[in-house]
């Protein structure tokens, strides 16, 4: 069985080695050391972790992660690349795949796709298919923010559908990784092709960044 998360692990820390500790990435405000020290507080801080998703403790969150971030960068890239301690939950059977490989994957896009010019990268086919198979979870949980019912699509035909039933429709295509890089709020890097109303476009996009114009 394909190991994408490790697969992914390894692609990150090495865009993140070759991009060095100042670069930027997609995340808002974050450097490639920010992200780095995001990656290893959530695998070995699991107590200070639960900020990522819970608001109220997004504050002791940042600390941790800047106390992390102060750590020499190389000592950051060997701690991620060596993967979870014993005790950590991504270290159960099957965690790390399950909740890392759309992680990974997001994240080494924001260090690909964070300067001037930028481009898509091909995707191995079972990664692609991986990706895909996670792709109706994200959706639905992310299309509870969207104003409009979003159809995705897949090249080959296939489809999925989220966001509130009755609103006007958007439908967006493309290969499954842009279409993840989509519901996580990457739309603007992406290479997604978009057919819709123009005020649900418009309404969308205040939520999601829809793919810009490239020339």
């Amino acid at each position: 069985m394909s190991n994408h998360a490790l697969a992914e692990r390894h692609r990150l820390a090495g865009l993140l080695a070759a991009a060095g500790p100042d670069a930027p990435t997609l995340c808002a405000g974050w450097t490639t050391r920010d992200l780095a020290a995001h990656l290893v507080l959530r695998e070995h801080r699991p107590d200070a972790a639960a900020g990522i998703r819970i608001g109220p403790l997004a504050g002791w969150t940042e600390r941790v992660r800047t106390g992390y971030a102060e750590r020499p960068y190389e000592e950051l890239l060997r701690t991620f690349r060596a993967g979870p301690p014993l005790l950590s939950p991504f270290a159960l059977p099957g965690a790390d795949e399950a909740a890392n490989t759309v992680e990974y994957f997001v994240h080494a896009e924001d260090v690909l796709r964070a300067g001037d010019p930028w481009q898509a990268r091909p995707v191995p086919p079972g990664r692609a298919e991986a990706l895909w198979r996670r792709l109706p979870l994200l959706a639905r949980l992310e299309g509870r923010r969207s104003p409009v019912r979003l159809e995705l699509c897949h090249p080959d035909g296939r489809s999925l559908t989220a966001g509130p039933a009755g609103a006007p429709t958007v439908q967006i295509t493309g290969e499954p990784g842009e279409l993840v890089l989509f519901v996580h709020g990457r739309g603007a890097r992406t290479e997604l092709s978009v057919d819709g109303p123009p005020d649900a476009l418009a309404a969308l996009h205040h939520l999601f960044p829809l793919p810009a114009a490239r020339g």
